[in-house]
């Protein structure tokens, strides 16, 4: 019924769980399409070039940046990650839902961009949680820790720029109230002028 798609803005801090609402979300209904950034960090061991991120040097990076073909772009933790254009848009005029993860820097460029999109803060239950799920991916040392802990801190006093927040503590719950989220927003009056006309166009 929804001639024109939904661009789903999904931010969060790192441990949050943003991959595995992602993963889930795509599985519980094919016309969500999780869109796929770009990174200049290196792969983690169980990420994959392509599905997880489009892993590339700092050098296409810039290139990318520089012949306009990057929605956003944001440096995060000394890296780059960034979101191609042309696939988003193409999704979008398909009617497709659109999900982006999203540094909080980027988010921001993309709700200017796009006034209609929808944006989503995924909050853990505490820092103490954040911390534990930090440490249980045995991916980073220490300091490294402390520093995306001092990172969430930001972020968190971020999350009122955003539309919603939801409360990553059980998986499965914080991908039923995305899911519902989506739903909602499919049924506002203001994206279904087109279909509103159609209806009362022969009274």
């Amino acid at each position: 019924m929804n001639h024109k798609g939904i661009l789903l803005v999904l931010s969060g801090p790192s441990g949050s769980g943003k991959d595995s609402i992602l993963n889930k979300l795509a599985q519980k209904d094919q016309g969500i399409i999780i869109s796929t950034s770009m990174t200049t960090r290196q792969p983690r061991e169980w990420e994959q070039d392509g599905t997880s991120y489009y892993f590339v040097n700092e050098e296409y990076f810039k290139k990318k940046i520089d012949t306009g073909q990057m929605l956003e772009y944001a440096m995060y933790g000394g890296h780059y990650y960034g979101t191609p254009k042309a696939p988003v848009d193409e999704w979008l005029a398909e009617g497709k839902t659109v999900v982006l993860k999203i540094e909080v820097q980027g988010a921001q460029k993309i709700r200017d961009m796009y006034p209609d999109s929808v944006s989503v803060f995924l909050m853990p239950p505490s820092m103490a949680i954040l911390e534990q799920r930090l440490k249980r991916r045995e991916t980073e040392d220490p300091d490294e820790i402390a520093r995306r802990l001092a990172i969430a801190v930001f972020e968190i006093k971020q999350c009122t720029l955003y539309d919603y927040f939801v409360i990553n503590d059980e998986l499965d719950e914080a991908v039923d109230n995305i899911y519902s989220i989506i739903k909602a927003e499919k049924l506002k009056t203001l994206r279904m002028k087109e279909i509103i006309c159609e209806v009362i166009k022969d009274a």
